[in-house]
């Protein structure tokens, strides 16, 4: 793991990280343990979020997992509870869970009228698909953040990370609710920060642009590990030419929750894309 930096003010704050079993969070949460944060890895699967911690743990650093769904305000409050009772008060939330579903995806760029098998158009979309990717990514940070912004309250130095995407600057195809909840995320970002602006707890979120992970391997490379087509598409709308790693989203995030690097940004959506939002392709 390459850390680029030590944030000064984070050693020995007790950071919560949802969706922490993943590759994204879960480099987020073994970086800021080997920072000196106290982390509480959360995750809808218990085994994964103990993995990481017990990584962190290895490593030296403190953490313990803890099993949360984030769409479950009394799962959340569990959580909160015990985070409280093992590692203290919660200074900084990183929102992390999230993802898309195929029943909210269609196989389809463009409308193109067939009967074709296994075609899913945009009248094909599920409702209940919709409603998941919309819950999980938007209720999944705004219920969290109603449970443990409570212990920033009243206290200096704290703060909310939120991860939104690249779909929220403009929606990808073929994901229709998963770039619309990542829209509304970045718009939730910005009214929480107005929100909690004068009890001083700043809120911000990240952007990533196109990372490989669990979740999109299937989308970007072949069972031959040669890159779809639509895998070549991105690469070629990136004017760096190349897939981000989850690792260079640390310095930015970094950046965000240090108090003494970023005490006076708040409402902040920051692109991490290799220039893909820059580039108009031409």
């Amino acid at each position: 793991m390459n850390i680029p930096f030590k944030p000064s003010s984070v050693n020995g704050k007790v950071v919560a990280i949802t969706g922490a079993g993943g590759v994204i969070c879960g480099a987020m949460a073994k970086a800021l343990g080997a920072c000196g944060a106290k982390v509480a890895v959360l995750d809808l699967q218990l085994d994964k979020a103990e993995a990481v911690a017990q990584e962190i743990r290895d490593a030296g650093g403190v953490a313990k997992g803890y099993e949360a769904n984030v769409l479950d305000k009394e799962d959340l409050a569990k959580a909160h509870n015990e985070i409280n009772k093992d590692l203290g008060l919660i200074d900084i939330l990183i929102n992390g869970a999230g993802g898309n579903s195929p029943k909210a995806t269609t196989t389809q760029e463009y409308y193109e009228p067939t009967d074709a098998e296994g075609v899913i158009s945009f009248f094909d979309l599920k409702k209940e698909g919709v409603e998941f990717v919309f819950g999980l990514n938007f209720l999944g940070t705004l219920l969290p953040c109603q449970e443990f912004c409570r212990d920033m309250i009243g206290r200096k130095g704290c703060n909310v990370l939120n991860v939104s995407s690249m779909n929220a600057f403009t929606p990808l195809t073929k994901i229709p609710a998963y770039s619309g909840a990542k829209a509304a995320i970045s718009n939730f970002t910005k009214w929480l920060a107005v929100h909690f602006s004068k009890e001083g707890i700043r809120v911000n979120a990240i952007a990533p642009g196109f990372l490989v992970t669990a979740q999109n391997q299937a989308l970007l490379y072949n069972p031959d590990g040669t890159p779809t087509a639509r895998s070549e598409k991105i690469l070629a709308a990136t004017p760096m030419s190349r897939f981000g790693d989850a690792d260079e989203l640390l310095g930015a995030t970094f950046f965000l929750i240090d108090e003494a690097c970023a005490s006076f940004i708040t409402g902040v959506v920051l692109p991490i894309d290799g220039g893909f939002s820059s580039y108009a392709g031409v």
